[in-house]
């Protein structure tokens, strides 16, 4: 049984696998969200209007009894997001629930500030000036937070997986 009966949660045992899968789970998501701005970088028109605007993954520690991250479920049509197509705004979409601590995806929001305004009055995209409004997504910004995310992704694996090594040999003794 993985479940603690007297708390509810899962046992102390097992709280580790829980806390690790729920940093692979909102670095998952941290990956998607740069995938999808990278992809957008020179996205000028959306389906909203105007350009392209950088989405950033908002997180908080998970507390005993709330929503965790365990995956990356969600995205439209249940798939990863495609060009110009973004998790949605605001909203929580990466919901599960296990008990402990760890992190948790508290939703997808859009970066304040505007991206450059560009002289190209051949550009379709361009205002009456010539001017054409950029995204805001800084590309050597996004690839350093990828850096970072990935990073993050590998050590919450190599823990998830040095603790089931040490349950699989607990379960031997």
């Amino acid at each position: 049984m993985l479940r603690d009966p007297t708390v509810g949660g899962p046992r102390p045992l097992f709280r580790s696998l829980g806390i690790a899968s729920s940093g692979l789970g909102a670095q998952r998501a941290r990956i998607d969200v740069i995938a999808t701005n990278l992809a957008n970088a020179d996205t000028t028109r959306t389906a909203e209007g105007g350009p392209y605007r950088r989405r950033v993954v908002t997180m908080e520690e998970g507390l005993p009894g709330a929503p965790w991250t365990i995956g990356a479920q969600g995205y439209a049509a249940g798939g990863p997001p495609r060009v110009a197509q973004v998790p949605r705004v605001g909203a929580v979409p990466y919901p599960g629930t296990i008990d402990g601590n760890g992190v948790r995806v508290t939703g997808v929001e859009e970066a304040q500030g505007e991206g450059p305004m560009v002289y190209d009055p051949g550009h379709p995209d361009a205002d009456p000036n010539g001017y054409v409004q950029l995204p805001n997504v800084n590309t050597s910004e996004e690839l350093v937070d990828l850096l970072s995310s990935r990073r993050l992704f590998e050590a919450n694996a190599s823990v998830f997986q040095a603790v089931k090594s040490i349950l699989r040999r607990s379960a031997q003794l």
